[in-house]
Parts: structure tokens; sequence; C-alpha cells
């Protein structure tokens, strides 16, 4: 195999493996938690009042690998900030490490709030936030921070899982 093979090779796995290992990155930080972050959320319609906010303000934020800011974000980045600014509640940074806390859900027993996860690849998942209605909010790689259907021939033929953490 030639070098531009390799290389080919090496790319092609580095873009497929997209939120699942996203990087730290060092870019401007997250939006800050409320100063009084002793208010939890208690109703479903609060849960959903407070993810419309978080949504009107990323709104359109462009897709970047490994991104937390306005100026780019990854969808583990957008989940993990949601939740830590919205909800006062710290869950892990990288989709693969997001899926393993909470409890699961099944599909059919959705909840707003709920993580969706899917496998967009070989090595690569997504996930994103339960909006109701079979919609949820994600980092989307070609258009930014938006909401999709989980109804959606491409959605529907990846999801893999969803988990409850609030």
């Amino acid at each position: 195999m030639n070098l531009y093979k390799i290389f080919i090779v090496l790319l092609s796995v580095t873009f497929l493996a997209a939120c699942s290992n996203a990087p730290r990155y060092s870019g401007s930080s997250y939006q800050k938690p409320p100063v009084n972050s002793q208010h939890y959320v208690t109703t479903l319609s609060e849960v959903r009042q407070q993810l419309l906010r978080q949504f009107k303000r990323w709104e359109g934020t462009p897709y970047r690998y490994g991104g937390r800011s306005l100026n780019g974000v990854d969808c583990s980045a957008f989940v993990q900030n949601t939740y830590r600014v919205k909800f006062n509640k710290r869950i892990p940074r990288t989709t693969r490490t997001q899926i393993k806390v909470g409890k699961s859900v099944k599909k059919s027993q959705l909840r707003v709030g709920d993580i969706v996860f899917f496998k967009t690849g070989r090595n690569s998942m997504h996930n994103g936030i339960y909006m109701g209605n079979a919609k949820f909010m994600h980092a989307s790689s070609s258009k930014g921070v938006t909401i999709s259907s989980l109804n959606h021939n491409y959605w529907r033929k990846r999801y893999l899982t969803s988990r409850r953490v609030l």
C-alpha cells in the first residue's frame, strides 16, 4: 500500500470517529451555569422550556469536531453543555462515555430531556437530546445545531439507544 492510500485510510478513520472520540478543545469556554444554580427543574414542561432556551441560543452554531463554543460545537459537547448549564448536571465529554450514564430507556418510552444515541458509522456515534413529539436537538455535521425528527429515514435507521439522566 503506498503512502497516499495509507493517508486516505487514516483520514477516513479519523473522520468516522466524529463525536465518539472528540478531543478536548481549548477554544472559548462553555456558557457558564446560572449563578443561582440551586433551582432544580422538576417538571417536563420546565425541562422543555430550558431545552428550547438552549436551542435558541445555539441554533445554527456550526458543527466543529472537538468544538465546545458558539463558534463551533460537536454533538457530545453540545449535550454536555446543555445538561451542565440548564440542569446543573455534569456528564462526561464524549458520546462513548455519555452512553454509559443514567439509565436505559426504550425508544417507545422516551421523555423530554433523554439523550438519544445513533450509530453513524462502523466506529462512530452521534447523540442529541429528545424534545418530545419524535424530535431531538443536536449538533449536526451538515446543519450545525438543529432539531431533527427521529422518524426521518436517516435517523430511524441509525437509532441505537437512549439514556435518562434527569
